[in-house]
């Protein structure tokens, strides 16, 4: 290539790098101008999701049943929440009653990996290995690599399979 080419578009290489800086710079700043956004702002966490985390951690699973009650009240499409709903109600000694909780979450979210696992165990606590196993089957479908919700389910199945009823 003729040098005079190669120095013409290492200068317009150049160029085209400085030009997103140049307006900051026009305005007397020494650093470039932040991005704009015309999306709107981050809608702010729900505080009654964050409490009813806590509360799961805490094993308060009536104080978390509420909050999320709340939670599902205020955001019906929110797959987590229906989630985290059919755990406390499992925790809280209810399997029956969060299946259609992890179904619900299931319908937003037909992928939701912990709703699958979480599901599968509550089937274990009823007794019902055939649909556990399905559950694990469509995890194993999702998880090309392996996930760990595939692997709890697993072990919850191959415990059972031992005499191991998973427990509340």
């Amino acid at each position: 290539m003729h040098p005079t080419i190669r120095f013409a578009c290492a200068a317009a290489i150049t160029a085209a790098f400085a030009l997103p800086a140049l307006p900051a710079l026009a305005a007397g700043t020494s650093e470039p101008a932040a991005p704009r956004s015309s999306a709107p702002a981050a809608k702010p966490a729900n505080p009654d999701f964050a409490n009813a985390k806590a509360a799961i951690d805490r094993q308060d699973y009536a104080g978390a049943i509420a909050a999320l009650n709340r939670v599902t009240q205020a955001e019906p499409r929110n797959p987590e929440a229906w989630n985290l709903l059919g755990f406390a109600t499992r925790k809280s000694g209810n399997p029956r009653g969060s299946l259609a909780h992890y179904q619900k979450a299931m319908e937003i979210d037909p992928k939701h990996l912990g709703a699958h696992e979480y599901m599968g165990e509550a089937y274990l606590m009823l007794g019902d290995l055939a649909n556990a196993e399905i559950l694990l089957k469509r995890l194993d479908s999702f998880c090309t690599f392996g996930c760990q919700e595939h692997r709890m389910l697993k072990t919850a199945i191959d415990n059972y399979k031992k005499g191991q009823r998973p427990r509340s």
